[in-house]
């Protein structure tokens, strides 16, 4: 891909190799006939022939049927000869010329390299990070629309041409270049811009597990530097994947969306929590579903139901399990129905006093009828389903289950959250031990610093390093030696006393890592702080840090001159003062 500009001049030339001889022939063969045959005779006796400018003069404008005449002099009957055989010879020419123009214009591999061509453009022309997204299906596409609204460019590679003219119809907020194209092949990586220093990640999420191990091989080798995230649930490829470090991460889809669910049922608050950060529609720290305590039904025991009832097992979580495929063998321990799920199975499964029920099977309208059967039998169950399918979200919106479980999206946050905020699993591994110690006041005052704080505004995480670079302004006060604390940063600049609509959620400081820092923690250059707040309050803070009389108008509470006017003026006043005192002793 980085020789596109050869191998558009070499295919045009291959295409258009032929009708250019033919042209220069017709030309040169009638310019020289032109140059031999002699003209109108003149004033002095002599019968001079055209000229070959003149004679190509002629062929030029006759060949755009302007026609202006005979030029410069009246033609003899042996030029007007020559005329009509050239003219009719250059039209045969251009006809068979442009004939071949759209030949090539239509050439699928000229198309293909036009298309690589202005893709690799694009990629170079992006300007600050971005992210290569192997794989626009259900999870590649909603992780776009994901960093898109986070403002992180995305380049994307599919082998689906439909796909690909997918991406140009959406409402994306940034750059997003797409090109259908084989991840497989390194060419194609590298001219997604795979090798340059702005690369912030590579994601390979396409259907084939083995394309993705491809994909993750080839960007370990081509840049070590560049974080890899890859989904794949076969062990021999997570075995693969997981001896090349702590930069290849891998997703398993089956175990992430179990372990979700089962936060969701375990833990309603922390799963409140994740899909209010996350910005999912209708999340409010202020109301989360309560959910029952008891045994679940589990309906479908496919690699996801497996995953789910070992992840409900590890919780304390009693299932009984309902599946057609069950063997013979498993259907004799008593937590498993051999069987569609219908009322007489659910039944049997002992539904009138489960707690929950999870319609779990890979088929969106068989979930739909558990939910209406469960229903049926139980009303007051908890009803937790798994919708696959995006395009059937009116239908489970109308079903009114208490959670609508999508894998492609929970996929997709997970990844999304390891983008743009890695440190925020540390803030999680905090409040779930919370939970899990029963300290149910400190988790409750972590909602409500950031339900008071953020309120009803979509939050936004983002990570602040103190360098020179992103907070100079905070550098330059702390290398003088002047106390910055958490609070000091996170005051409003228009009101003092006020506080800006964020919260830290993650400091890390050297080998330190605190969870929910205090605000009286004393900040030090090479923090890195994982802030969530509004976006309003990310301008204000960031503007903060790179304006130093702001920030120590925030520290200190003086808000010193700023104009060279204001400074001379104030100086000359101390100046005046400390001689009026001086006299005054």
């Amino acid at each position: 891909m980085g020789s596109g500009g050869q191998r558009v001049t070499f295919i045009v030339l291959r295409f258009m190799r032929g009708p250019l001889l033919v042209l220069t022939a017709v030309y040169a063969v009638s310019m020289l006939g032109w140059a031999m045959i002699p003209g109108a005779a003149t004033d002095d006796g002599t019968e001079p022939p055209l000229s070959l400018f003149h004679a190509f003069y002629f062929l030029a404008y006759t060949a755009t049927t302007t026609g202006f005449g005979e030029l410069p002099h009246p033609f003899t009957e042996a030029q007007r000869m020559w005329a009509t055989a050239s003219l009719y010879a250059g039209v045969i020419a251009w006809l068979y010329a442009i004939g071949a123009i759209v030949r090539l214009v239509q050439n699928p591999h000229f198309q293909s390299v036009l298309a690589e061509r202005r893709f690799t453009g694009a990629v170079l022309r992006l300007p600050g990070s971005f992210v290569i997204v192997c794989g626009f299906g259900n999870t590649g596409s909603l992780l776009t629309r994901g960093l898109s609204d986070a403002g992180i460019d995305t380049v994307i590679l599919d082998r689906d041409p439909d796909r690909i003219a997918a991406v140009m119809l959406r409402d994306y907020r940034v750059a997003t270049p797409a090109l259908c194209a084989d991840a497989r092949i390194p060419d194609h990586l590298i001219g997604a811009g795979l090798m340059r220093p702005n690369c912030r990640a590579i994601v390979a999420l396409t259907s084939e597990e083995e394309v993705n191990v491809k994909v993750a091989i080839a960007a370990r080798l081509l840049n070590p530097a560049v974080q890899v995230i890859t989904q794949a649930t076969r062990p021999e490829f997570v075995e693969i994947l997981t001896t090349f470090g702590p930069d290849v991460r891998v997703i398993d889809p089956f175990q992430t969306f179990a372990r979700y669910l089962g936060t969701a049922v375990h833990g309603p608050v922390i799963h409140m929590l994740n899909e209010w950060l996350v910005g999912a529609p209708q999340a409010n720290l202020a109301m989360y579903p309560e959910v029952p305590q008891g045994r679940w039904i589990i309906c479908g025991f496919g690699r996801m139901g497996r995953c789910l009832r070992d992840a409900f097992a590890a919780l304390g979580i009693r299932t009984v399990v309902i599946d057609p495929t069950i063997s013979e063998t498993e259907a004799k321990a008593p937590d498993m129905v051999r069987g569609r799920a219908n009322q007489t199975t659910l039944q049997q499964a002992g539904i009138e006093h489960a707690a929950g029920i999870v319609a779990g099977t890979n088929s969106d309208p068989e979930n739909l009828g558990i939910v209406l059967n469960a229903r049926a039998v139980n009303p007051d169950i908890f009803l937790v389903v798994r919708q696959n399918r995006y395009r059937n979200q009116v239908l489970f919106n109308a079903a009114a289950a208490d959670l609508i479980m999508q894998p492609n999206l929970v996929s997709a946050r997970r990844i999304h959250l390891l983008l743009i905020a890695p440190q925020l699993r540390t803030f999680f591994r905090h409040v779930r031990g919370y939970q899990l110690r029963g300290e149910r006041e400190a988790l409750d005052a972590i909602v409500t610093l950031l339900h008071d704080r953020i309120g009803t505004a979509v939050p936004r995480l983002w990570t602040v390093v103190l360098d020179a670079g992103r907070a100079r302004s905070a550098v330059e006060l702390l290398q003088r030696g002047l106390p910055v604390t958490l609070g000091d940063i996170l005051r409003d600049p228009s009101d003092r006393s006020g506080t800006l609509a964020c919260a830290a959620l993650v400091l890390r400081s050297g080998a330190e890592v605190v969870a929910v820092p205090p605000e009286q923690r004393r900040l030090a250059e090479g923090d890195e702080i994982l802030f969530c707040g509004s976006v309003s309050a990310h301008r204000l803070l960031d503007a903060t840090l790179n304006n130093p009389y702001t920030l120590r108008f925030l520290v200190t509470g003086a808000d010193r001159p700023r104009g060279t006017v204001m400074r001379w003026l104030m100086a000359r006043s101390r100046r005046h003062t400390r001689r009026s005192s001086a006299a005054c002793q």
